[in-house]
């Protein structure tokens, strides 16, 4: 048998090391780098507004000023007007959650002792509540210390927002310029075709992240409504914000946002926790039937599963922040990859075949 070796050239080894080296500085610069990403997809999100201003004969400068201050403006005095409020029932919710715990182990374990003891036994074996509850508080903190590090504490946090805001408004005042810029590094026709695709993928960034906000908070105002009804009326703004902001994550969000919810119902008893049960199916097939396909599902054009695996991924390496930013930038490079490829290939199967279609109609004219 005949020795096969494998070459490796120069070139190919040289573009090796030149793409691990830059990941590491990648991975180095992530805190400027998810800013550049934030930057990305709010600019896709504000750029119709400003196209539509400047279609009304406002300058284009003028528009972006407008529009951003009329959006940090609405952000911030929304967080004044309910943030103390939500901050003391979040509080609240953090100093009773071990009494809460408490009572679902021991629920849970009154529950099992009413099984047979050969059952009971088999239960506790497989399933250990106080380290379940252990590995969930963990994973949680794992989540916010991940994201913490992104953003290199409070200060950080505060200093990236405010340079999410600047680089987002440069990116929407003076887009044509720096695409034309960014297009003249590829050879042609990629300049031309790339830059025919910044339009579409822009859309469809931009349409997720308008329709998941406007969905996150839909569900957020009618949770609270929903909870100050049936008995949660102490606690219905906190958890009305920590499910319209935890919606913000595809899939993963509307459960995260209602265990809080159903937990501290369980420490209410009675009828309490069946009522909040049965509000969140009602607001999960609302929003899985009704708003989703209306106002964020075909903006997405993602499967579920991409996306499902997009919020993992992001989650798992930059926590919180990563299932937020991740799942955006998946619908916009679905959009690229549809444009640029899914459909020329379609398209030259499609002509292919009706080539192979003529071709017996041909043979048969000849002579």
């Amino acid at each position: 048998m005949s020795e096969q070796r494998i070459t490796i050239s120069l070139s190919t080894l040289l573009w090796i090391v030149g793409m691990t080296l830059l990941l590491i500085l990648l991975w180095q610069l992530r805190s400027l780098v998810i800013t550049f990403m934030v930057a990305v997809i709010l600019a896709s999100a504000l750029a119709p507004i400003v196209d539509g201003a400047e279609r009304l004969r406002v300058p284009r400068w003028l528009g972006v000023i407008l529009v951003y201050l009329s959006f940090v403006g609405g952000l911030t005095g929304g967080i004044f007007l309910i943030g103390p409020t939500v901050l003391d029932q979040i509080q609240g919710l953090i100093t009773q959650l071990p009494i809460y715990l408490n009572h679902l182990v021991d629920l849970t374990e009154n529950l099992i002792g009413k099984l047979s003891e050969t059952q009971a036994a088999l239960i506790r074996q497989s399933l250990d509540i106080q380290s379940l509850n252990a590995w969930a508080i963990r994973s949680g903190q794992q989540l916010v210390l991940r994201s913490y590090s992104v953003t290199r504490g409070i200060l950080g946090g505060v200093f990236s927002v405010i340079l999410t805001l600047l680089i987002s408004g440069y990116m929407v005042a003076d887009s044509q310029t720096l695409i034309k810029g960014l297009v003249r590094l590829f050879p042609q026709p990629w300049d031309e075709r790339l830059s025919e695709q910044v339009e579409p993928v822009s859309q469809r960034m931009g349409g997720y992240l308008r329709g998941r906000i406007l969905v996150s908070v839909i569900l957020g105002v009618a949770t609270t409504a929903g909870l100050s009804l049936v008995g949660l009326p102490q606690f219905a703004i906190g958890l009305g914000v920590i499910a319209g902001v935890t919606n913000l994550i595809p899939f993963v969000g509307p459960f995260l946002g209602a265990f809080p919810a159903l937990l501290v119902a369980l420490g209410q008893g009675g009828w309490t926790f069946g009522w909040v049960l049965l509000l969140f199916l009602i607001l999960q097939n609302l929003e899985t039937y009704v708003l989703d396909p209306l106002l964020a599902g075909a903006a997405a054009g993602v499967h579920p599963l991409y996306q499902l695996l997009a919020v993992l991924g992001g989650a798992q390496v930059l926590g919180i922040i990563g299932a937020l930013v991740v799942p955006p930038w998946v619908a916009g490079i679905a959009a690229l990859v549809e444009n640029l490829y899914l459909k020329p290939k379609l398209s030259a199967e499609r002509k292919a075949a009706r080539t192979q279609t003529k071709l017996p109609s041909t043979s048969l004219s000849v002579p």
